[in-house]
């Protein structure tokens, strides 16, 4: 088992940014590909950022590239979400969200490929 806590969320306006924060406990942390995710109320939830275990692939949605950043720092076992230029439309709850894989370069984009969730941070962005 993974347990996933995510912090950092909160009320920012256009254009600012936040830093989301997800912590880790349970299995090695190191072993796990890590993605964030967002779900707005009515709507499915939308991938939105991955790394690999290793730290040296990422990956993005359109919608965020070039805005979001997504690291991670094994030795803290926490993986992190800059977010820049925010625009309203980036209010929704975040979710993290761990994925075993075995290829130490993969970074998974699909929500069925991860197994551990976090319980959301609420980001709101007020124009």
């Amino acid at each position: 088992q993974v347990q996933l806590v995510e912090s950092g969320g909160g009320l920012v306006q256009a254009g600012g940014s936040l830093r989301l924060s997800c912590a880790a406990s349970g299995r090695t942390f190191s072993g796990y590909a890590m993605g964030w995710f967002r779900q707005a109320p009515g709507k499915e939830r939308e991938f939105v950022a991955a790394i690999s275990w290793s730290g040296g692939s990422t990956a993005y949605a359109d919608s965020v590239k070039g805005r979001f950043t997504i690291s991670r720092d094994n030795a803290k076992n926490t993986v992190y979400l800059q977010m820049n230029s925010l625009k309203p439309e980036d209010t929704v709850v975040y979710y993290c969200a761990a994925a075993r894989t075995f290829r130490s370069a993969y970074a998974p984009p699909h929500e069925y490929e991860y197994t551990f969730w976090g319980q959301g941070t609420q980001v709101t962005v007020s124009s």
